[in-house]
């Protein structure tokens, strides 16, 4: 009944606030129907993520972890004039559906996808950059690396960028210090160096809703 109740509310909440278009329904559609995991930001995460954007100004946007580029889409179009979004995505498979709805979308002049694991394509991604750095960071992939994604977040940011971590909470266990799963770890890892590091400020928020139980780490990189 409890998920019942957070799943009713998230229908309530979306409807009234949160208008899915064609391209999004086809690429969370297409993204199940290619057989992805559910791993998807929801709708109204999706457009948590579209706001913190737009409050930020963001012109550039790097986000970890593609899936089917969902939260690609919400990301993108948040983006302001002449923007561009890198995202990065190490299963091809996921990729190549990432790239047909980011097309569907009619983003690709927007959107630069990398496919690698991002541990190969960050260097070179900051090799290219220069002194350029990213407005927003969205770290959303394999949670054991999460402490390196961490760092290199805040190799490519500035004072004033904001990183988002998700999938923090993990329905509660991010409180086991004794946990054996490699992804409790490592995200208790990258909230503990968040907390610890002297350039960054943070809060933790966590959500129910249809996906269940979880939350994210919100980080603004400070002087």
């Amino acid at each position: 009944m409890v998920q019942q109740t957070w799943t009713a509310v998230d229908d309530y909440f979306n409807g009234l606030l949160v208008e899915e278009d064609e391209a999004l329904r086809a690429a969370g559609e297409g993204s199940e129907a290619a057989g992805l995991p559910p791993h998807q930001v929801a709708p109204n995460q999706g457009k948590l993520l579209h706001l913190i954007a737009r409050v930020q100004g963001a012109r550039s946007i790097l986000e970890i972890g593609t899936l089917g580029g969902y939260s690609t889409l919400w990301l993108a179009r948040a983006l302001s004039e002449g923007g561009r979004l890198v995202t990065l995505e190490a299963d091809e498979r996921h990729a190549e559906v990432a790239a047909a709805n980011i097309a569907g979308a009619g983003l690709e002049g927007v959107v630069d996808l990398r496919v690698g694991k991002a541990s190969d394509t960050l260097p070179v991604l900051a090799a290219e950059l220069g002194d350029e750095r990213f407005d927003l960071v969205f770290i959303d992939a394999d949670k054991p690396s999460n402490p390196l994604y961490l760092e290199w977040a805040l190799r490519l940011t500035r004072p004033g960028s904001v990183i988002v971590g998700d999938n923090v909470v993990r329905e509660g266990a991010v409180t086991d210090a004794g946990s054996t799963d490699p992804r409790v770890q490592g995200v208790r890892r990258f909230t503990e160096l968040v907390a610890e590091h002297s350039r960054l400020t943070a809060t933790a928020v966590q959500t129910v809703g249809g996906k269940g139980y979880d939350g994210f780490v919100l980080a603004l990189v400070t002087d």
